[in-house]
């Protein structure tokens, strides 16, 4: 952050706790009949999924107004294509340093004669920015192109005529998770409430892990609402800066509103350090990687020139490729083109440190499938839709209905980036090990065995399901270590004590020996049949010591912790 984003930074929280104090005094206007109401009149709720929200009655902690979102996203226009002018194709950008390559590609943000787009292949590039979403504008074909998130794309679904010819980069600490003291994984926030922004990737990502460890979510309609004991729950600010915003708020004014946020670097390092101890980062995606930013083209223009989105391609992955070698030569570049934004070139080198900028041989396994150290365009696809539910996505497409494939073969063809790995490592922060701390989140699997037996029952496709869980887990987080814990039905427990406590006691060291040898059942199957490395996967037997409660079937289970690499 600059000095002078540090010093505009600290009048803002000075003001906020001024606001809480005139808030939550006798007479305080929190209650006024009109809070929370929208009065920008130029929002179209068209363009701003948070200009199609209802507005929360009442305000949020320190007086800030949360918003309640409908259960479907903002209805998109018609269809249209895009004209190109004077030789000149337009595609907004957000300010984001993983656009790094699209920016070196064209020499600036400006349409030039000498950027790669020219030389190469005869047209101009005009990279514009915004920080709101610009779906309408691409699909009416006000625009060529822009760029999301993977996970966006089923949330829009049929009506989104668009083509994703490219993936752009993954983020690493971009985003992150941040929460009160108290909180112990994402289990941990079961029955609380946390600030976020709607149908972007800050609500996918909380999303994707309450679903990982078996938590439903709910949507809030406003700050007021009581909120479900058993599912996270959620409100929404209009975007995530403010999410963050508004937990620093309720945590400095001594409120209990929030539990947490969804928010983006820098404002995740920004909360812990004004929180004066009272918050701390809960995960962020530097070593889990289901964010990922993908190239759009307004598909009516796509359908008509080919060639262009190719060269458009062709150029990300060349930028790309030279940030890659010598990120510092570029941190300049990237300064300036977000001048507007107040960067400077340590901005530009601290940002560029949570990105990883794909290059050829990525982009194909990502639209493959093969990759094996982050999640793939379909699999984030698919988690997306199955994170958001039937209530929001109805009836989801499949995701090759998006991706248009010909680009990356035809630079394939033509012998381009033929060097290319994938070359995706984790990003240790730490000398700890992942298990030396607490885990990301757990969830109970129950496993099916042959009888009396530790031999999984591999005729059950759902223990097929299961593994494939696993497997999913280890490979969106490179580090990430499994820790599988056995556990067996503790209904005879008194049977045996009636025998005698040395009866007892040979039964519970069978009960443990059991429990670890359906746990190393587990492990084995992973790592030979789905290819999981065996050093990732750890195992205890805990016997019938920790039973879930009187069920002997939820007893009988293995319990996957998932520990992420800090």
């Amino acid at each position: 952050m600059s000095n002078l984003g540090k010093i505009l930074f600290t009048i803002a929280v000075l003001a906020i706790a001024g606001l809480a104090i005139f808030k939550w005094l006798p007479g305080g206007d929190g209650g006024r009949p009109d809070a929370g109401v929208d009065r920008n009149p130029d929002r179209d709720p068209a363009r701003d999924p948070a200009a199609a929200v209802t507005p929360d009655p009442g305000a949020g902690p320190a007086g800030f107004e949360f918003v309640a979102v409908p259960d479907r996203a903002p209805t998109l226009p018609p269809p249209g294509t895009y004209q190109m002018r004077d030789d000149t194709v337009v595609i907004e950008l957000s300010e984001y340093a993983g656009y790094a390559g699209l920016i070196v590609a064209n020499n600036g943000l400006e349409p030039k004669e000498d950027s790669f787009f020219f030389r190469e292949y005869g047209f101009k590039l005009h990279l514009t920015t915004s920080e709101e979403d610009s779906w309408p504008a691409l699909q009416r074909g006000d625009l060529a192109g822009s760029s999301t998130t993977a996970d966006v794309l089923p949330v829009y679904g049929r009506s989104f005529a668009v083509t994703v010819p490219a993936q752009i980069c993954f983020s690493r600490g971009a985003d992150g998770i941040i929460v009160r003291q108290d909180v112990r994984g994402v289990n941990g926030l079961k029955g609380k409430v946390l600030a976020c922004a709607p149908f972007n990737e800050t609500e996918f990502f909380i999303r994707y892990l309450a679903a990982e460890a078996d938590l439903p979510v709910r949507r809030l309609a406003g700050i007021g609402e009581s909120p479900d004991p058993a599912a996270v729950n959620l409100v929404f600010c209009e975007d995530a800066m403010v999410a963050g915003d508004a937990f620093l708020a309720d945590l400095n004014s001594g409120g209990g509103a929030l539990a947490g946020c969804v928010t983006w670097a820098p404002k995740t390092t920004e909360i812990v350090e004004e929180s004066g101890g009272a918050a701390k980062q809960l995960v962020d995606n530097r070593n889990l990687l289901i964010i990922s930013d993908i190239l759009m083209f307004n598909k009516g223009f796509a359908t008509e020139h080919p060639e262009i989105v190719k060269g458009v391609v062709h150029g990300l992955l060349e930028g790309n490729r030279q940030v890659r070698a010598d990120p510092s030569a570029h941190y300049g570049a990237l300064a300036e083109a977000f001048a507007g934004f107040g960067w400077t070139p340590e901005d530009a080198a601290d940002e560029l440190s949570k990105v990883h900028l794909c290059n050829l041989a990525e982009n194909r396994a990502f639209f493959s499938g093969a990759i094996d150290a982050a999640g793939s365009f379909e699999g984030i696809y698919n988690a997306a839709a199955l994170a958001y539910g039937s209530d929001i996505i109805a009836s989801p497409v499949a995701a090759d209905s998006f991706h248009d494939p010909a680009p990356l073969a035809a630079l394939t063809a033509d012998g381009h980036f033929a060097d290319d790995e994938v070359a995706i490592k984790p990003i240790p922060t730490t000398d700890r090990s992942p298990v030396e701390a607490d885990p990301l989140l757990s969830k109970d699997i129950r496993f099916l065995f042959e009888p009396n037996s530790s031999v999984l029952d591999r005729s059950k496709p759902v223990n097929t399901e299961y593994l494939e869980t696993v497997k999913r887990m280890v490979q969106v987080s490179p580090g990430s270590v499994i820790v599988l814990r056995g556990h067996v039905d503790d209904a005879q427990i008194e049977v045996f004590r009636a025998q005698g406590e040395a009866v007892l006691q040979k039964m519970a060291l069978r009960a443990i020996q059991l429990s670890k040898d359906r746990a190393e059942e587990v492990k084995r199957h992973l790592a030979g049949e789905f290819g999981v490395d065996a050093d990732r996967l750890e195992v205890i037997g805990r016997g019938w010591e920790e039973p879930l409660g009187k069920d002997s079937e939820q007893n009988r289970r293995v319990e996957v912790q998932w520990f992420t690499l800090e």
